[in-house]
């Protein structure tokens, strides 16, 4: 029972930490085309699939490849946000309200990278993938501050 809940508390606050950092994103936005409304369905897709991950973690009972493949689906869902967040700079331009807010995605970047990790640790120790996960969670706990302060201005 415990790693169900852990999972699905864990899933709960990602996809909330999703909503609210999408929600800020755009806010700062004034313009969208076609390309962000394919970047953000591809956003949208991989969020649709925590569910699942999440129900198989829990199942498995932290199974090595069902924690993998959940660290998949959050890396992809982190790789869909960074891409919308870049097409959404690209659309307002580099000396934009957006622009300033995001910087170059470090936190982002670095999500990235601790997902590919997480997923390759996973193997071998799955309570230490799952720790990473929890990690980038923490990381992006708060919504971004920085859009907050570019809105206020």
């Amino acid at each position: 029972l415990a790693p169900k809940l852990a999972s699905y508390a864990l899933s709960y606050l990602f996809l909330g930490i999703y909503w609210s950092n999408h929600h800020h994103l755009l806010q700062a936005v004034r313009h969208v085309d076609g390309r962000i409304l394919w970047a953000n369905l591809h956003l949208l897709f991989w969020l649709s699939l925590i569910p699942f991950t999440t129900a198989w973690v829990g199942e498995a009972h932290l199974d090595s490849t069902a924690v993998a493949a959940y660290g998949v689906v959050l890396l992809l869902a982190g790789g869909a946000y960074f891409i919308l967040s870049r097409l959404l700079v690209a659309r307002h331009g580099s000396d934009s309200p957006l622009a300033r807010a995001v910087g170059d995605d470090t936190k982002g970047r670095i999500s990235l990278v601790m997902y590919v990790a997480a997923i390759t640790l996973a193997f071998p120790l799955a309570w230490g993938a799952l720790a990473i996960y929890v990690a980038v969670a923490i990381m992006w706990l708060v919504p971004d501050r920085r859009i907050e302060r570019v809105l206020a201005e």
